[in-house]
């Protein structure tokens, strides 16, 4: 009779470290571990396929990883006959088959995993047991302590908090450079000639596994968004970590001067392309902040990008999880501003005459992927302006990027983008007319629409979109302390102009009202 098993310890795809809290005290002798690839975690959102070949490929090699090391895994693929299709039935059937006393899992990436696991455990009548995730430096409890008794949260306040306890860019107990933070470094636009001399970015030629994966996606999900012929992304630690040296090497610094400009048809720039393998846990953000700092100390990137680099890493990505976890469920139903329409059509295909948002939404269709600023101030500012339901961009930027996991999109997207939590990640919202587009690329120049320009046929519709958002929440932005000098401006527009503006966009409204493509 076999030995009876003690843990099932279950790693979803967003858990690809042997160094997780899931795997301490284990016992190979007594303990499992349990892992599924199920088609219902890529249709849950209509995931880009790109998304769907990154995580399924990595477990993949995680697996093999596992098996090499002497694990027992019990693996269940996609097409292996019988998939259930979702993580709860395998896990059932799987419970039911070894009999485990405990099942063991770090904190999942979404809320909705979490309910589900843990109302499976309860009707099964199996212990389970919710260990913390230790890729994080910032644990839930201290960010609740953080949170406790302040009337406002904000994220500069949070980062400071996790410079001194972690005593990155440190000295004597002042931060490096004698200031905090070097954002007003870090805003250039790039010259007229544009990006000149970055080095490409290191590839990843798909080997047997991504290939097989590949091949599949492109059979099970024919009808999903994006394409698989530009695929390449570290799917291994070993790839990560390459990719890590790659990025400091090559392009960290001058990552911080141009880390929002954007230009034509360059989806890369100097940016690091890493969030999706610290997401799926392939890279230890301790090991990528301590390399950025390594090469700030040795002379070879300026502190001023070397800061801001950390900053994304040690203060957003720290404390959009720690307001993820602190507000939800309730979070993702919130709609401060009261926005109801649809998302456009083209967000799925890109084909728009907007020439910023064709080309945002036409590489993150072929990529999987667009910079911060791209999804902040082009698909997000769009979105915002015109007054999109904020539950149907989440669901997109969900669906649409390979680093997308619910606990840093949600509250980047409905909180920093969509400011439909009222103020919760942002202390304003980040609006702007198509002007900012136009300082911060060369969009504009291939575009049939002038930025200047909030009336007409040639209008931008950001600009017209602009000031008809701030005329339709002026009662509400002018007790705005940030956003008061754009609600004057509003104020000096000619009362006829703001009549014949909010026209336009009303019926630039409808003319892109359409029934999403995967309803």
């Amino acid at each position: 009779m076999p030995n009876p098993i003690r843990n099932l310890v279950l790693v979803l795809g967003d858990q690809l470290d042997q160094a997780s809290n899931a795997f301490d005290e284990f016992d190979p002798g007594r303990d499992q571990i349990w892992m599924a690839e199920v088609a219902g975690e890529s249709t849950n959102v209509w995931s880009h396929k790109a998304r769907i070949v990154l995580f399924l490929s990595a477990m993949r090699h995680f697996c093999e990883h596992l098996d090499q090391k002497g694990y027992v895994v019990n693996y269940r693929k996609l097409d292996d006959p019988g998939n259930h299709g979702t993580l709860v039935d395998e896990l059932e059937q799987t419970i039911k088959r070894l009999e485990p006393e405990k099942l063991v899992v770090v904190r999942p990436g979404e809320n909705r995993v979490l309910a589900d696991l843990k109302s499976l455990a309860k009707k099964v009548d199996v212990e389970i047991e919710v260990r913390r995730d230790n890729h994080f430096f910032c644990s839930l409890d201290e960010f609740r302590q953080h949170a406790e008794g302040r009337k406002r949260l904000r994220m500069e306040y949070f980062y400071r908090e996790m410079r001194k306890r972690t005593g990155i860019l440190m000295e004597k107990g002042k931060p490096v450079g004698g200031k905090w933070n070097y954002d007003t470094d870090n805003r250039k636009p790039f010259s007229k000639s544009g990006p000149e001399g970055i080095e490409p970015a290191i590839s990843f030629e798909p080997d047997r596994i991504t290939k097989s994966v590949i091949q599949l996606v492109n059979e099970e999900f024919a009808d999903h968004p994006g394409e698989l012929s530009e695929f390449d992304w570290p799917v291994t630690t070993e790839d990560a970590v390459e990719a890590l040296e790659d990025f400091v090497a090559h392009r960290l610094p001058e990552f911080g001067k141009y880390q929002d400009a954007m230009w034509t048809d360059e989806p890369i720039l100097n940016h690091s392309l890493l969030s999706a393998a610290m997401n799926l846990k392939l890279l230890d953000p301790r090991i990528v902040i301590a390399a950025a700092v390594a090469s700030y100390e040795s002379g070879r990137a300026p502190l001023s990008g070397v800061e801001g680099f950390v900053r994304q890493i040690l203060g957003w990505r720290e404390y959009v999880r720690g307001v993820y976890w602190l507000y939800m469920p309730e979070y993702v139903d919130r709609n401060e501003l009261g926005a109801a329409e649809p998302l456009p059509d083209f967000y799925w295909t890109g084909e728009t005459e907007m020439n910023c948002l064709a080309q945002a939404i036409g590489q993150t269709l072929t990529y999987g992927y667009a910079h911060h600023i791209q999804r902040l101030m082009v698909t997000g500012l769009f979105s915002l302006l015109l007054g999109v339901d904020p539950k149907q961009i989440h669901q997109w930027y969900l669906a649409v990027y390979v680093d997308a996991v619910e606990w840093v999109e949600l509250p980047n997207t409905l909180g920093m983008s969509q400011y439909a939590d009222g103020g919760v990640m942002a202390s304003k919202p980040y609006i702007a007319s198509g002007n900012y587009i136009k300082r911060m690329s060369n969009y504009c120049a291939g575009c049939k629409f002038n930025p200047t320009k909030s009336l007409g046929e040639d209008a931008c519709p950001f600009t017209t979109l602009y000031w008809d958002f701030l005329a339709k929440h002026k009662d509400r932005l002018v007790k705005n302390n940030r956003m008061v000098f754009q609600v004057k401006n509003l104020e000096r527009k000619d009362p006829d102009d703001l009549v014949q503006i909010r026209a336009q966009a009303k019926c630039f409204r409808e003319s892109v009202k359409s029934t999403p493509l995967n309803s």
